[in-house]
């Protein structure tokens, strides 16, 4: 990933925070702190002198900006420097544990850079199990968006790259004459390799034909994780509202990963292999996918080879070897 230099580390502190779905069903600060009163522009600059230390102290990028977003989200509600009216808004959000403790993460590292003492509130993220979509959709999906978006969705489904990774990829990450994607990972995790199918990969060179970069360039320029979120939910609402089918809005960005993880785990049985190419540095966390491993009659779809190139062709679409009946090799593959 690209160090960012202080200016922009600078915008990055002072940009405005978009507000979140479901900020608006909070209580107002003047509900909760009539008696309250405290200068947002004042904030604004001591949240940039937090950025430029965790910048300093070799904290990733991807990490700074999530820490400016909560610490500029509580400076619109709350004063910074009275952790106990922070504490107070925090707990009465409207909102989950994880979120919660999201904002407790990004005001601690507030209360360390000031000196302030505190008690940490501690919020624990609920372990629900991830809903996976059926993959038949995510390639409708795919096929309806504009093409930058849909190649961005596609290598999302093939790898599993987690959206901060997937938008810092360049060009020169990329093996285009053997499909192989060479990612920098996020959160510290392990390195690793992934394959492109030869469809994404066919994709991917019609997107370069149109967009020429060099190899230093990131292949979707100026787009960042948010960027591709916002992006990915405008089209998939939008495919919901023309197909009249509400369980698209259910797909998240993060529902491709996990699609792509189960299927890999599904395929191999072999846990090992899903940590190593989802960068995953606990194996606590990749365990969870041995728990979605519950595929029920109905969720596949089959084909046949007759020939080897036939075979080879269900293969590169994901499909796995069952059997041979009669001379013919029958293929399945999850909806």
């Amino acid at each position: 990933m690209k160090p960012l230099p202080e200016a922009q580390v600078a915008r990055s502190a002072k940009c405005h925070i978009k507000q979140k779905a479901g900020y608006r069903q909070h209580a107002s600060p003047t509900q909760l702190y009539s008696d309250h009163t405290f200068s947002y522009t004042f904030f604004e600059s001591e949240i940039f002198n937090v950025a430029w230390d965790m910048k300093r102290n070799g904290l990733r990028d991807a990490t700074i900006r999530n820490v400016v977003k909560a610490l500029k989200f509580l400076a619109k509600n709350c004063s910074l420097n009275d952790p106990n009216n922070v504490k107070d808004f925090i707990a009465r959000l409207e909102s989950n544990d994880g979120y919660k403790r999201n904002l407790v993460y990004a005001y601690d590292k507030y209360v360390k850079f000031k000196g302030f003492s505190w008690i940490k509130p501690k919020y624990e993220a609920n372990n629900k199990l991830p809903k996976i979509p059926l993959e038949e959709k995510v390639s409708m999906l795919i096929a309806n968006v504009p093409l930058k978006l849909g190649l961005a969705i596609a290598i999302s489904k093939d790898t599993g790259l987690r959206p901060v990774e997937l938008m810092n990829l360049k060009l020169k990450d990329i093996d285009l004459t053997n499909g192989l994607i060479y990612p920098e990972t996020a959160k510290h995790g392990s390195s690793r390799m992934l394959k492109l199918k030869s469809s994404t990969l066919n994709m991917l060179n019609i997107y370069l034909a149109k967009n020429p970069m060099n190899p230093n360039e990131k292949l979707f320029g100026n787009w960042n994780s948010d960027l591709y979120g916002k992006y990915f939910r405008y089209y998939r609402n939008k495919l919901a509202e023309k197909l009249g089918d509400p369980s698209f809005k259910e797909i998240k960005l993060y529902s491709l990963r996990h699609l792509f993880a189960s299927k890999l785990y599904h395929q191999t049985n072999n846990i090992l292999l899903v940590k190593e190419l989802l960068g995953h540095k606990k194996i606590e966390t990749t365990l969870i996918y041995t728990k979605l491993l519950e595929i029920k009659d109905g969720e596949y779809v089959s084909a046949i080879a007759r020939n080897v190139d036939e075979a080879r062709k269900l293969i590169e679409e994901g499909f796995e070897y069952v059997c041979e009946v009669d001379g013919v090799k029958l293929f399945r593959k999850r909806k």
